[in-house]
């Protein structure tokens, strides 16, 4: 969402508008846990299966973002709040 969306209760738009919502929380927690992985692979805590299962496993998941995104009519940039002066919700690298 750019700085100057508001979310519109609009009947007809209200489905997408929640969509959007949901899916902001949801790649807010992605790129949580993916930032956590990265940790664990620098420290060097998981075992080479456990690093294959995660990776798999974020890869899986970034897909599923990606179809729920296209499926709903939104882009992964749409998902994004500006904060104000706290900049914006989402990083992207």
């Amino acid at each position: 969402m750019t700085a100057n969306a508001r979310i519109d209760l609009d009947a007809e738009t209200v489905g997408r508008d929640l969509a959007s919502l949901v899916l902001t929380v949801v790649e807010l927690l992605r790129q949580l846990m993916e930032r956590q992985a990265v940790r664990r692979f620098d420290a060097g805590d998981l075992t080479p299966e456990q690093e294959d299962r995660l990776g798999t496993a974020l890869m899986q998941l970034d897909d599923c973002m990606t179809e729920l995104c296209e499926r709903h009519g939104l882009r992964r940039e749409d998902l994004n709040l500006d904060l104000g002066p706290l900049g914006s919700l989402l990083p992207y690298d």
